[in-house]
């Protein structure tokens, strides 16, 4: 395996671009050999070190030269991704190192009253961000300096220092529950029990002194929601989840409050519990969360506007389709897509075009849905990489779906072929046993359309999908279901998707969905 390809193959092809630009920005030239490695290394067909030497030493092959030149590639490749991350660091850590880099070189060459100012700034903002690592090194770095003229007393220092080791040793102790609380929620959904995080979140905060902490501290708070969220994600049990997130959340909230420095944990809360209420069902309080969310990107979190616009609106999007607002659904995701001043990541960008079309599908715009999956000009291995592969799956179902729509039979049978085959391994997960029973009922219908609004198929259909009731039915599974339910009576997708959306229809025969 070529380490240097394939941390090359990880980044999109702004990023690929934005590297090229980078290994010139020093001095510009018609012709680097590093560049035109960068170039051999990302063709479609890989090539072996052999047949790369032969390309760039034509006259001379020379693989002494060749490996140094992919140490160097790999220096610029380094640096670019360090600069990156600085760059998307959502956090304070990125501009405290700077300043402290910007200190030790102060220092260095004697500007000892400008390296202070600098430490001191450094120190009140890891302070404000809990950056106990950081305060650390600059206490660290203050006591090595205190001889200076313009050092500060050198015992508050070390107060100051002692002080924050309590901190750093409670961050310690969290890092260390965390990673338990995670294995253990990973066992559990293992042995196929249920999951009860609460409990196993309380002993282990418990055992390690961190009760108090978690609501005192929201950076501790939305580490372990994130860890109880990716348990529910993968169980699918978000009715648990919804009480236990709200409870915390306003605990917090109303005994500490967020200060400016933690808008990026409240405003993270916020989205998980405005998500969960919408795989709930529960629409209206969904978007009075997403309200909050929006308000807080525009007052003291508005630092993050761009990483959390795009979800907020894709939520919000969801939400209205179930409230009978497709048609503003439709054109907050076109603006998005389209108009809005903001630059969209790969991510953002595939699940825009991925919800725009589901959104054109409710309208019954089977063309337009289709032409935007059409738009997506990259291979679904590609999009796995990106967006993992229940995306990929939910993506080849909604093609699917749209080409049985659009009367092309054949397209539709070679989708489901598809299907079955690359996602074997996914569809034998209990957690994704109705979409095979649905495929088989898809061939059902294709086979025999006049049987589908007959009493016979219906049964048939109520008998295949294991449905328990509404309440425990993810509102995802519920959008396919809907759309074989449309065809059983007949009757609009929209007005369907609706009815069930709002649990006035059955999902199994005798219960209320």
């Amino acid at each position: 395996m070529d380490d240097l390809k394939t941390t090359l193959d990880t980044l999109d092809e702004e990023d690929k671009q934005a590297l090229a630009a980078f290994i010139q920005r020093q001095k510009q030239k018609a012709f680097r050999k590093d560049l035109e490695l960068l170039h051999l290394l990302q063709l479609p067909k890989p090539l072996t070190s052999d047949q790369i030497i032969a390309r760039l030493y034509k006259n001379d092959p020379n693989p002494v030269a060749y490996y140094a030149l992919r140490k160097r590639l790999m220096r610029h490749l380094s640096d670019f991704i360090l600069l990156k991350r600085m760059a998307e660091d959502t956090t304070a850590s990125a501009p405290i190192m700077g300043m402290l880099a910007l200190a030790r070189y102060l220092f260095e060459v004697r500007l000892d009253k400008l390296a202070w100012a600098y430490l001191r700034k450094a120190e009140k903002l890891a302070q404000a961000n809990e950056q106990f690592d950081l305060l650390n090194t600059i206490y660290n770095l203050q006591i090595e300096k205190a001889e200076n003229e313009f050092a500060d007393d050198l015992d508050l220092i070390i107060s100051k220092r002692n002080e924050n080791k309590l901190g750093a040793d409670e961050e310690e102790r969290a890092n260390i529950a965390n990673s338990i609380i995670n294995k253990r929620l990973r066992d559990v959904r293992k042995q196929g029990s249920d999951v009860h995080f609460g409990r196993i979140i309380q002993e282990v905060l418990k055992e390690y002194g961190l009760s108090e902490a978690v609501s005192k501290r929201p950076a501790l708070l939305y580490k372990l929601m994130s860890i109880a969220r990716s348990a529910i994600l993968a169980g699918k049990d978000f009715l648990s989840f919804e009480p236990y997130i709200i409870k915390q959340y306003h605990e917090t909230e109303q005994q500490y409050g967020f200060s400016k420095a933690n808008q990026y944990y409240k405003l993270s809360l916020l989205y998980m519990i405005a998500h969960v209420l919408y795989r709930n069902k529960k629409f209206t309080e969904s978007v009075h969360y997403l309200e909050q969310l929006k308000a807080g990107l525009e007052g003291d979190g508005k630092g993050h506007y761009a990483h959390f616009y795009p979800r907020y609106t894709f939520l919000l999007v969801a939400n209205l389709i179930f409230l009978h607002r497709n048609d503003d659904a439709i054109k907050l995701m076109e603006h998005l897509l389209h108009k809005a001043k903001l630059t969209l990541s790969t991510k953002d960008q595939l699940t825009a075009q991925l919800g725009l079309s589901f959104s054109y599908f409710t309208q019954g715009a089977f063309g337009k849905a289709n032409r935007v999956l059409m738009s997506i000009k990259r291979s679904d291995k590609w999009c796995e990489s990106k967006m993992g592969r229940e995306w990929i799956l939910k993506k080849n179902l909604g093609e699917m779906i749209i080409q049985l729509e659009l009367g092309n039979i054949d397209l539709t049978l070679n989708k489901i072929r598809s299907i079955e085959r690359v996602f074997k391994d996914l569809l034998q997960q209990p957690v994704y046993s109705n979409v095979n029973r649905f495929l088989d009922l898809i061939k059902v219908l294709i086979d025999n359309p006049q049987a589908v609004t007959t009493p016979a198929f219906m049964q048939h259909v109520e008998e295949k999908l294991a449905y328990t009731t509404f309440e425990r039915t993810d509102i995802q599974e519920i959008s396919f279901y809907a759309w074989l339910k449309s065809k059983m009576y007949s009757r609009s997708y929209y007005e369907m998707l609706l009815e069930l959306g709002s649990g006035a229809d059955a999902i199994v025969e005798g219960q209320e969905v």
